[in-house]
C-alpha cells in the first residue's frame, strides 16, 4: 500500500470509531423524543463540524467554505441552471484543493490535508448528487420558511457527522426521512456489532498478508506480479475495512441502508474476489461512487460514455499523470472486457474449457486491477514511464491489441 492511502484510511478509521458512542447517544435522544426534527438537524451538523475541526485542524475551513456556497446555490438559483452552478462550484473548488494539497501529505507527514481533501470529494458526491435531484424535480426545497429553516436541512445533508469522513452516499430523500423519524428506528447494535466484528476480520487478515509480502522476494517476472497482486489486495482490504466501519456507523446514528445502497456487503465482498470480469468488478467496487458516476456522467453523456465517466473519475481524484494513465487504461480494459468475453465464452463449451477459461481469466483480472493501482499510485511522469517499460504492461497491451482487432473485425462485416 502507499503511504498516503495509510495516511488517509488509519486516521479517518480511527476517527470514526471515536464517533461511535456520540452516535449512540444521538440515537438514543432521538428515540426517547427529547430531540425536535429541527434540533436533530442541528446536532448532525453541529458534530460533523466538531468531527471536522477535530480530524482536519485549520484545513476544515477548506470543507465548511464550499458547503456554505453550496447551500447559497441551492437556495438560490432555478432548478434548471441549479446543477450547472453546483457542480462547477464544487469541482474548481476541488481540482484546486487537489493542486494545494495533493502532495503536502508526501512531503510534511501529517495526514490532515489527505484527510480533508478525502472529505470535500464526498462532499462533492453530495452537492452534486442534491443538485440534480432539485434540477429532476425529484427534491422539492422547502419554501415559505425562514432562510434558516431552509438552509439547516441542506447544511446537515452535507456536513452530517456519520457520513463526513466516508460512508456510502445517500440520497437526500432517504436522509431527510430518517432525520425526521429517528425515534421509531431501534438501536441496531447488533448488527453494528456484526460489522465492526467483520472490520476487524478484515483488518487482521490485512495485516498478515502485509507481514507475508517481505517473503515474496525475487526478481523473477513471477515474484514481482505476485507482489504486485498482494500489494493491490492490501489496497482493497483496506478499503473494505473502512467500508464496514462507515456503513456500522450510519447504522448506530439511526441511519439504515436500503437494500443495494452501501458499499459492501459479504456478496459485493465474494464478487469482488472472485470475479473473472473486470466490467463486473469495476461495477460492484465503491458501490456507492458508481451510481453515482453513472448517473452524473454516463446517463448523461451522448458520446463515449464510458470513457467520459472514467476521464471525469480521473478529474474527481486529481489529474496527476498516473492518475488520468490508471483511470483511462481502465476504461480501455473495461470496454475490451465487454468484447472479449462474450468471444471466449462462446468458445469454452465443455467443462474443463470452462474451468480453464474462468481460471485464466480471473487472474487476468487480478493482474489488470494491480497494474491500474501501480499507475495511479505514479506521483511522478519518471515513475509512470518505468512503468509503460515494464513487462507489467504486457498484459493491459494485449488487450489493448485485441480490442483493436475486435474493432476493426467488426467495422469489417459491418461495410
Amino acid at each position: 500500500m502507499r503511504w498516503a492511502d495509510l495516511l488517509i484510511l488509519l486516521p479517518a478509521a480511527w476517527y470514526q470509531l471515536a464517533a461511535f458512542p456520540f452516535a449512540a447517544l444521538f440515537h438514543q435522544l432521538c428515540a426517547s423524543g427529547q430531540l425536535s426534527p429541527t434540533a436533530r438537524y442541528a446536532v448532525l451538523l453541529a458534530g460533523g463540524c466538531l468531527l471536522a475541526v477535530t480530524a482536519m485542524g485549520s484545513y476544515a475551513a477548506l470543507l465548511l467554505i464550499p458547503a456554505a456556497a453550496s447551500v447559497l446555490v441551492l437556495l438560490s438559483a432555478s432548478p434548471a441552471h441549479i446543477h450547472t452552478w453546483v457542480f462547477g462550484l464544487q469541482m474548481c473548488w476541488q481540482t484546486l484543493c487537489h493542486l494545494g494539497l495533493g502532495s503536502l501529505t508526501l512531503e510534511s507527514g501529517d495526514a490532515r490535508p489527505a484527510v480533508a481533501l478525502s472529505a470535500i470529494m464526498l462532499l462533492t458526491q453530495k452537492a452534486t448528487s442534491l443538485a440534480l435531484d432539485v434540477h429532476e424535480g425529484t427534491v422539492l426545497l422547502q419554501t415559505g420558511q425562514g432562510l434558516l429553516q431552509q438552509a439547516l436541512p441542506l447544511c446537515s445533508y452535507l456536513l452530517y457527522f456519520p457520513a463526513l469522513l466516508g460512508g456510502p452516499l445517500q440520497p437526500f430523500s432517504s436522509f431527510r426521512v430518517q432525520a425526521e423519524s429517528l425515534g421509531a428506528v431501534p438501536l441496531p447494535l447488533e448488527a453494528a456489532g456484526w460489522r465492526c466484528l467483520g472490520a476487524l476480520a478484515l483488518q487482521g487478515l490485512r495485516v498478515g498478508l502485509e507481514g507475508c509480502l517481505p517473503r515474496v522476494q525475487g526478481c523473477s517476472v513471477l515474484a514481482t506480479l505476485c507482489q504486485a497482486w498482494m500489494r493491490a489486495l492490501l489496497f482493497r482490504l483496506a478499503y473494505y475495512t473502512q467500508w464496514v466501519l462507515d456503513e456500522a456507523l450510519l447504522e448506530v446514528a439511526g441511519f439504515g441502508l436500503e437494500e443495494g445502497q452501501g458499499d459492501l456487503s459479504g456478496r459485493e465482498l465474494w464478487v469482488l474476489e472472485t470475479t473473472h470480469r473486470l466490467a463486473v468488478f469495476t461495477r460492484t467496487w465503491n458501490r456507492s461512487t458508481s451510481r453515482w458516476l453513472r448517473r452524473l456522467v454516463f446517463q448523461r453523456c451522448p458520446a463515449q460514455p464510458l470513457l467520459a465517466t472514467f476521464a471525469f473519475s480521473a478529474w474527481w481524484h486529481g489529474l496527476r499523470p498516473g492518475r488520468v494513465f490508471g483511470f483511462l487504461c481502465w476504461a480501455v480494459m473495461v470496454e475490451a472486457d465487454y468484447r472479449i468475453h462474450p468471444f471466449l465464452s462462446a468458445w469454452a463449451t465443455s467443462r474443463v474449457a470452462k474451468l480453464l477459461y474462468r481460471g485464466t481469466t480471473w487472474v487476468f483480472t487480478q493482474l489488470i486491477v494491480a497494474y491500474v493501482l501501480d499507475a495511479v499510485e505514479a506521483e511522478s511522469f519518471s515513475t509512470l514511464c518505468l512503468l509503460w517499460t515494464s513487462y507489467k504492461s504486457i498484459l493491459p497491451l494485449s488487450y489493448g491489441v485485441v480490442l483493436l482487432l475486435l474493432l476493426l473485425s467488426k467495422k469489417a462485416k459491418q461495410n
